[in-house]
């Protein structure tokens, strides 16, 4: 019998390496030296691990292979007490590694990935598991999506999508519209929105989104976070806080406002969710260095009420 799951993650694993405390942005022939350096797993980790953390029944299929950066992620996963049973080890290193020139109001990355598999681990789930929803780490579409997108609609599943992505738009991707078409929420960040939809504001990109998607969420930063579902906006102020690290915050928004939303909590309160979630993992290194659950949420959520 198949696992029972609130949602299954389909995702990449990476590890990443954050370098904080930089005096400025490195420069070619130029020597700097950061006063802070974290290693921590990363990618779709950080949803899967804060969804886990938040009491969700979590299914995370990802790819690794048998060199020290896939056993790291895998054994920090298995001491959160993830299921492992999802995991795919592939024969050959699979090494996926971000390094993170991190600063208090954004930062810059370096990314190096090895070849993936032919048939990536979250195809391989799909065609065994089931669950409420499905959680799609990244912008995807063409071929994989759509026979991914295909088999958990043929379960009954809900659809949900990150917009983490570094070129794709609506002009430039032409199954781009279409696929987003299919997912029942999509998660950008306010630059990615503006970038895929050709647009300058928020608000435009909103609209725009909101045209494909049944519901559009928008996280931006130290603004807040906006979303739109049936010709209606909304809109959350971002916690009251300093932060210290902002890497993996949006993926911790992501999980914030699923819980709520698979609990059948409001548009306004799943935003709220999002951006304490969000809010909260900056107070420390990496997007789970902080440990956050339900019980400080609910504890925010009354302080704000």
């Amino acid at each position: 019998m198949a696992a029972s799951y609130d949602i299954l993650v389909v995702g990449d694993y990476c590890l990443d390496l954050i370098f904080t405390g930089l005096p400025a942005m490195p420069a070619l022939g130029k020597e700097i030296f950061s006063s802070g350096c974290t290693m921590l797993p990363g990618g779709s980790y950080n949803a899967a691990v804060a969804m886990h953390r938040l009491g969700l029944r979590v299914g995370w299929a990802s790819d690794f292979g048998n060199d020290d950066f896939s056993r790291f992620v895998m054994d920090h996963a298995r001491q959160e007490g993830m299921d492992d049973s999802l995991f795919v080890i592939n024969p050959r290193p699979l090494r996926r590694i971000t390094v993170a020139e991190s600063f208090p109001q954004d930062r810059g990355f370096v990314t190096y990935y090895d070849r993936g598999p032919m048939i990536p681990a979250g195809f391989k789930m799909l065609v065994n598991k089931s669950a409420r929803a499905l959680f799609i780490a990244g912008l995807y579409y063409g071929n994989w999506f759509e026979m991914g997108v295909s088999l958990a609609k043929a379960k009954g599943m809900t659809l949900i999508m990150d917009g983490n992505s570094s070129e794709e738009t609506l002009q430039n991707t032409p199954s781009l519209r279409k696929d987003l078409s299919k997912v029942d929420l999509f998660i950008p960040n306010a630059s990615e929105a503006c970038r895929i939809t050709g647009k300058h504001d928020i608000q435009s990109a909103l609209q725009a989104l909101a045209e494909l998607s049944a519901l559009v969420v928008i996280k931006a930063g130290a603004e807040g976070a906006y979303a739109a579902q049936g010709g209606r906006v909304y809109y959350s102020p971002a916690l009251p806080i300093t932060p210290v690290e902002t890497t993996g915050a949006g993926d911790c928004f992501d999980a914030g406002f699923i819980k709520a939303w698979l609990q059948g909590c409001r548009i306004e309160e799943c935003l709220r969710w999002g951006n304490i979630v969000g809010g909260l993992s900056t107070l420390a290194q990496g997007g789970t260095g902080k440990v956050i659950h339900e019980k400080e949420v609910v504890e925010w959520l009354e302080k704000q009420s």
